[in-house]
C-alpha cells in the first residue's frame, strides 16, 4: 500500500533578516506543521529546505523554497515533479495584502493578485488549478510602499493574532489533506478575530 502523498509549500525568503517579516507567513505556517506533525528530518531537495510527516495515513511533505519569494516556481515545480503529485494535492500557502491580518482565504484556484511568488509558481506550473492558502497581512498603513510593508517584521501587537492565525491555518491544512479541499474551505475560510 502506497500511502496518499501532500506537498505544501510555504512562500517565503530564505535568511535570518527575513524571519519575522509579513513576507514570511507562509515559512511560518510550515515551521507550525512541522511541530505538529512532528517531522524529522530536514534536506535542501529543488532548492527548498524540505521535511515531512504522517497524517491519518498520509504522507504530507513540507517546504520553504530558498530560492527567494520572486523565484519561487521553479523549486515547486522541481518537487511536484520529483514526488510525482497531482497538482489537486499541492497547496501553496503564502502572504496576502488584500485580506485583512488575522483572516485566511482557501482557494481551488485563481491568479496570483499581485504576489510575486505565486505568479512565479503559476508560469512554472502552467496552470493557476491547484488549491492555494492565502493568509492575510493587511494593507500597509496610509501610503507606504507595499513592497516595504512587506519586508518588515510583524509587530509585538500583531503576533497574538498571527500565533491564532497560524494554529488555524494548520488545522485548515490537516483538514485538507484528511477530509479534502471543500471541507477545509467550509470549515477554516474567514478570520481568527471575532
Amino acid at each position: 500500500m502506497t500511502l496518499d502523498t501532500f506537498l505544501l509549500i510555504g512562500l517565503g525568503n530564505p535568511g535570518r533578516e527575513y524571519k519575522d517579516n509579513r513576507h514570511n507567513i507562509g515559512f511560518m505556517l510550515i515551521d507550525r506543521l512541522a511541530v505538529r506533525l512532528n517531522a524529522r528530518g530536514m534536506k535542501l531537495q529543488s532548492k527548498a529546505i524540505v521535511t515531512s510527516g504522517l497524517y491519518e495515513e498520509r504522507k504530507l511533505i513540507l517546504a520553504k523554497p530558498q530560492t527567494y519569494m520572486n523565484l519561487s516556481g521553479g523549486s515547486v515545480q522541481g518537487l511536484l515533479n520529483f514526488y510525482k503529485i497531482p497538482s489537486e494535492n499541492l497547496m501553496v500557502a503564502h502572504d496576502d495584502l488584500d485580506i485583512p491580518l488575522g483572516t485566511i482565504r482557501i482557494r481551488p484556484s485563481g491568479g496570483a493578485g499581485g504576489q510575486r511568488g505565486m505568479a512565479s509558481t503559476i508560469e512554472r506550473l502552467g496552470t493557476k488549478d491547484f488549491p492555494r492558502l492565502r493568509l492575510g497581512i493587511g494593507r500597509p498603513p496610509g501610503r507606504m510602499d507595499p513592497a516595504a510593508y512587506v519586508l518588515q517584521d510583524f509587530s509585538r501587537a500583531d503576533l497574538l493574532i498571527v500565533s491564532e492565525t497560524l494554529d488555524r491555518a494548520a488545522d485548515a491544512v490537516l483538514t485538507f489533506v484528511a477530509e479534502g479541499l471543500n471541507a477545509a474551505m467550509n470549515k477554516f475560510n474567514g478570520s481568527v478575530v471575532e
